[in-house]
C-alpha cells in the first residue's frame, strides 16, 4: 500500500510512516485538532529505491569518513541528486495524485513534510533535518515529495545520523501531505520547560505561519504559562518585524514586512492561551510525556500541526520539578539586572570581565561575561573565549552581534547601562534570546542538563529556494564556517582576513619578526582553509588585509602605526599592502599555497582598489609568488566612486569578478562618516547617486562577462535586494543571520520579473 491517511493510523504504525505521521494520526485518533492528510509510506520510497535499482549505489556512496568534510559533502551531493533525478513509476504518480485530489479538491495548497522512520523518537528528535513545503500545489506536489526523499541525503541529515548510530540503509522515510493551514498566527508550545524541565509551559507565538518560529526567521512573542491556572508568569512581547505567509500573486511562501500596528502587538490573547494550554495538556496525558508541540491559529480556531517529546530533559527531570517557577532554587523572580537587544541567541553564565580599554583583554579567561560600552574588531581573541557578551551600545547589526551569531556565543546589545551596573567578578546569568542578564547562575540540575551553547544555537539548514541568483554568506571567524555553511548559502562572497590577522594579537610586521613568514603564512592558510573545506565545493571568496590604522594600533608592534583623523579614508586596503609589499607577499604566498593543496574554490579578492594602476602593481605580485591570474579565481573590490567610473579600465586587467564595498561606496559618495553621529541620519545606501553607480557598474560587468557582487550590509535590504537582482548581479552576500531572508526575497522578486517579462 503506497498511500495511507492519517485518520487510519496509530503510534504502532512508525515503522511504515515514520515518527511525524504516526505522532499526526496518534493525535487524530485522540480528537485533538489536526488537519486533514495523507501518507507516502515509507515503503514506498523503500520500493522506489529497488524498483530502480539505485539502493546500492546510493548507499555505497555514503560509506566515507564523517569526519572528511569534504568526501562527506560530495557524498551527499551525488546522493540527493541520484534520488532527485531518478523518475517515478506512473502508477505511483497516478495513486499520489488521486489521493492529493480527494484531500485538497479544486487544486488547493497542501503542506508536504518529511517523516523518517528514525525521527520524533524520544532519544532522538532529527528536529530539522529533513525538508518541509508549504503551500504546494498538484503541479509542484511529485517534485516535493522527492525533495523530501533527497533531504535524507543532506550534509547535516547525513552527520546527524553518524552522530546518533543509526545505520544510513536502515533509515527509511515516509511524507505527510496535509490540507494546507493558512496560520493568522502560529508558533510552539513545550509543556515542560525544554532545558530544565520545570513544571511550566513555554508558548512562543508570531504573525503568519509556524515555519518562521521554528527556523528561526522571525523573532516570536515568549510566555511563560502556569499549566495549573493558564495564567501568564512572564511574558516578552517582541517586536515581530516579518511574518511568513503565502503571496497570493506566486501562491509562494513568502517572508513580508508586519504592520506597523501589529510589530509590538501581543499575537495571542488569554483565551487563545487558555485553549493551547488544554491541547498542552491532553497531549502530555495522551503520550505520558513533555512535548514539543507546533501550533496554528486561522480565524480563533487552534490546530495541532505536530507533536514530539521534548528529547532535551531526562525522566527524572520531567518528574522532579518543583510545583511552580517560584518554587525554583536560587531563581528569584525579579533578578533581572539589564534587559537589552537579543543580538545571538543561547545562554551563558560566567564572571562579569568590564572592558573599558583593550588593555583589559588579556583579563578575559575561557567562560567570562565580556561586558563592554561595544565591541571592536581587536577584541576578537578574547570574545572568541568569552561565555557570552553585553553591550551598552548597538543593535542587531553592530559588530558585536555580527560576531558573536557567527561565533554562537550568546550576547545581548544595547543595554545603556550594563557597564555602570554589572560589577567586576559578579556572576551572572546571559539570555541572548530574552536580552536580559539576570543575577547569579542556574541551580546544579538546570547546569547539568544546559545545553552546549554552540550546539543550541548552531542553525538546521532551512529549505533553500531556487534562485537564478546566487546568495553567498559573509564570513569572520573560521570558527563560524559550519554555522555559515549551514544556512544553505551558495558560498561565501567575503571572508574578512583581517580578524584572522589581528586575532595574533600582532601586527603582521611585528608577527613575522618575531615568528617568520613561514608562520605568518600558516597563519593564514589554517583559517582560509577551515572555510574552504567547509564549504567545498562551494566558492570561498577571501579579502586580503583591509584593516584601518586604529585597529592596528592596539596590537603588539602597533605603536608605529600613523595616527589619522579619518582611517576610514587613510591608510588601509590595497595602497597598504602596496606600500608594505613584504606582509602582502606572505598574504599572496598563502593563497598560492592553498591553491596547491587543491582548494579551487579559493578566490582572491583585493579591497579599496581605485584604478588599473592599482591591480596591475598587485597582479604583478601575484605572479611573484607563483600565482597565475590566468588560472586562479581573482577580483576586486568597488567600494569607491573612482573604481566604478573606472570599470572598464579594471575589467581590462584581466579580473574575474567585482564586489560591492556599499558600506564604503556610500560613505565616499555621499561625504558622509557613518560613525559620525552628527551625519549619520544623511547615510544612505539607497540613496540615487550611489544606485547609479551601482546600475552603471553591473551593466558594464555584463557587457564585459565580468561578474558581480555585493558583500557589504546593504545586502541584506530587501529594497537593495529588489534594485540589484531587477539589475541582474551575479550574485549577493550577507551576513549568516540574513542569509534565508535574503534567499526568499530574491526567489520573490525573480518570480515577479518572470511573470512580467510573459504578461
Amino acid at each position: 500500500m503506497s498511500i495511507q491517511w492519517l485518520e487510519d493510523i496509530r503510534s504502532t504504525d512508525l515503522p511504515t510512516v515514520g515518527g511525524k505521521a504516526a505522532s499526526l494520526g496518534e493525535l487524530t485518533d485522540a480528537g485533538l485538532p489536526v488537519p486533514p492528510g495523507f501518507v507516502v509510506t515509507a515503503a514506498t520510497y523503500r520500493r522506489f529505491l529497488e524498483g530502480a535499482e539505485i539502493d546500492a549505489e546510493l548507499f555505497a556512496t555514503l560509506d566515507v569518513d564523517p569526519d572528511d568534510a569534504r568526501g562527506l559533502a560530495t557524498a551527499a551531493s551525488q546522493a540527493r541528486e541520484l534520488v532527485i533525478e531518478t523518475p517515478l513509476p506512473e502508477a505511483l504518480v497516478e495513486e499520489i495524485i488521486t489521493a492529493y485530489r480527494e484531500l485538497a479538491g479544486d487544486d488547493e495548497p497542501v503542506a508536504v513534510r518529511s517523516s523518517a522512520t528514525a525521527e520524533d523518537l524520544p532519544e532522538a528528535s532529527f528536529a530539522g533535518q529533513h525538508e518541509t513545503f508549504l503551500n504546494v500545489t498538484e503541479d509542484d506536489l511529485v517534485d516535493r515529495l522527492k525533495e523530501c526523499w533527497a533531504s535524507m541525503f543532506t550534509e547535516r541529515a547525513v552527520h546527524y545520523r553518524n552522530e546518533q548510530g543509526f545505520d544510513h540503509s536502515e533509515v527509511d522515510i515516509a511524507v505527510v501531505v496535509q490540507r494546507m493551514v493558512d496560520a493568522d498566527k502560529s508558533g510552539v508550545l513545550f509543556t515542560r520547560h525544554p532545558s530544565t524541565g520545570d513544571r511550566e509551559m513555554i508558548v512562543e507565538a508570531a504573525w503568519g505561519l509556524g515555519e518562521a518560529v521554528v527556523s528561526g526567521t522571525v523573532s516570536p512573542d515568549h510566555y511563560v504559562i502556569d499549566p495549573e491556572t493558564a495564567t501568564i508568569v512572564e511574558s516578552t512581547i517582541a517586536d515581530k518585524k516579518q511574518r511568513m505567509v503565502k503571496d497570493p500573486e506566486t501562491g509562494e511562501t513568502t517572508l513580508q514586512p508586519v504592520p506597523d500596528e501589529d510589530r509590538t502587538t501581543r499575537v495571542i490573547t488569554d483565551e487563545e492561551l487558555e485553549a493551547l494550554v488544554e491541547l498542552g495538556r491532553r497531549a502530555e496525558s495522551h503520550y505520558g510525556e513533555p512535548q514539543d508541540i507546533e501550533w496554528a491559529i486561522v480565524e480563533g480556531d487552534v490546530f495541532m500541526l505536530q507533536s514530539r517529546p521534548i528529547t532535551t530533559i531526562t525522566e527524572n527531570d520531567a518528574e522532579d520539578v518543583a510545583d511552580s517557577p517560584e518554587d525554583r532554587d536560587g531563581q528569584p523572580g525579579d533578578d533581572v539586572l539589564v534587559r537589552g537587544v537579543s543580538a545571538s541567541p543561547g545562554t551563558g553564565t560566567g564572571a562579569v570581565r568590564i572592558v573599558r580599554k583593550l588593555d583589559h583583554l588579556d583579563q578575559v579567561t575561557d567562560g567570562d561575561v565580556i561586558v563592554s560600552k561595544m565591541t571592536m574588531p581587536d577584541m576578537v581573541p578574547a570574545m572568541k573565549r568569552a561565555g557570552a557578551i553585553v553591550t551598552d551600545e548597538g543593535g542587531m547589526t553592530s559588530h558585536a552581534s555580527i560576531v558573536s551569531r557567527e561565533m554562537g556565543v550568546p550576547a545581548v546589545v544595547g543595554t545603556r547601562n550594563a557597564t555602570e551596573v554589572l560589577e567586576n567578578g559578579r556572576t551572572v546569568t546571559v539570555d541572548g534570546e530574552m536580552g536580559t542578564v539576570r543575577e547569579g547562575s542556574p541551580t546544579e540540575d538546570e547546569a547539568a542538563i544546559q545545553p552546549d551553547p554552540l550546539e543550541a544555537v548552531r542553525p538546521q539548514t532551512p529549505v533553500k529556494p531556487m534562485t537564478a541568483t546566487e546568495v553567498k554568506v559573509n564570513l569572520s571567524i573560521p570558527e563560524a564556517a559550519e554555522r555559515a555553511a549551514a544556512t544553505g548559502a551558495d558560498g561565501v562572497g567575503l571572508l574578512r582576513i583581517e580578524h584572522m590577522v589581528i586575532s595574533l594579537g600582532k601586527t603582521p610586521e611585528q608577527y613575522i619578526a618575531d615568528h617568520g613568514e613561514d608562520a605568518y603564512i600558516s597563519e593564514l592558510v589554517d583559517g582560509i582553509r577551515t572555510v574552504a573545506e567547509e564549504f567545498y565545493p562551494r566558492p570561498v571568496r577571501a579579502r586580503t588585509l583591509d584593516a584601518p590604522t586604529d585597529e592596528f594600533r592596539e596590537l603588539d608592534g602597533g605603536s608605529d602605526e600613523p595616527h589619522e583623523h579619518n582611517p576610514m579614508l587613510g591608510y588601509r586596503g590595497i595602497r597598504r599592502s602596496l606600500d608594505k609589499p613584504e606582509p602582502f607577499r606572505c598574504e599572496l604566498r598563502a593563497f598560492d599555497r592553498l591553491f596547491e593543496m587543491g582548494y579551487d574554490n579559493v578566490e582572491l579578492m583585493l579591497p579599496l582598489v581605485n584604478d588599473s594602476e592599482d591591480i596591475d602593481r598587485a597582479k604583478t605580485l601575484m605572479e611573484e609568488v607563483g600565482i597565475d591570474p590566468a588560472k586562479a579565481r581573482w577580483g576586486v573590490m568597488v567600494e569607491t566612486p573612482a573604481s566604478a567610473l573606472l570599470i572598464e579600465e579594471l575589467a581590462a586587467t584581466g579580473i574575474d569578478f567585482v564586489s560591492f564595498g556599499t558600506n564604503d561606496l556610500t560613505q565616499y559618495t555621499l561625504a558622509v562618516d557613518r560613525n559620525n553621529e552628527h551625519v549619520v541620519d544623511r547615510f544612505d545606501e539607497l540613496h540615487p547617486g550611489v544606485l547609479k553607480l551601482i546600475e552603471s557598474t553591473i551593466e558594464t560587468c555584463r557587457e564585459l562577462g565580468v561578474d558581480t557582487s555585493i558583500c557589504g550590509q546593504a545586502a541584506s535590504k530587501p529594497a537593495m535586494v529588489d534594485f540589484l537582482v531587477e539589475q541582474g548581479i551575479s550574485s549577493i552576500s550577507a551576513n549568516i543571520d540574513a542569509v534565508q531572508d535574503v534567499q526568499h526575497e530574491v526567489k520573490r522578486i525573480e518570480q515577479k520579473l518572470l511573470l512580467d517579462s510573459v504578461r
